[in-house]
């Protein structure tokens, strides 16, 4: 599991994104209750992400609306399959739009770039 905290930042509100290898819905439940065990991640206000495997497109937005697709469409656009993206945020208190979801593509970005340095 690859965890890229404190990445972004905006009116308060705080990014991480995390990664790995997964092959399924189930897989999937078990990274997001492995990332969940740090009590930062668990008290999150989004932990959204997606996932292409054999069973097809998963995707979970986790209360912000449409991230999961984005998070999906990028992967897709990788061609990157059998791994999760997460893209965590701690809610700061003021809204942000439209932003949040240019922060949601950042966070990926930032993500698939450093995975790509590991291989």
């Amino acid at each position: 599991m690859l965890t890229l905290e404190n990445i972004i930042s905006d009116r308060g509100s705080k990014y991480a994104v995390s990664g790995g290898p997964c092959n399924s819905a189930e897989a999937a439940k078990v990274f997001l209750e492995e990332l969940k065990k740090t009590k930062k991640f668990a008290k999150a206000t989004h932990n959204t992400w997606a996932l292409i495997c054999s069973e097809g497109q998963i995707k979970n937005d986790d209360g912000e609306s449409g991230a999961g697709m984005i998070i999906l469409k990028m992967l897709e656009r990788e061609k990157l399959e059998n791994h999760i993206v997460v893209v965590t945020r701690w809610y700061g208190g003021k809204h942000l739009g439209g932003d949040r979801f240019r922060h949601v593509q950042n966070a990926v970005r930032i993500y698939l770039d450093e995975n790509q340095k590991g291989r």
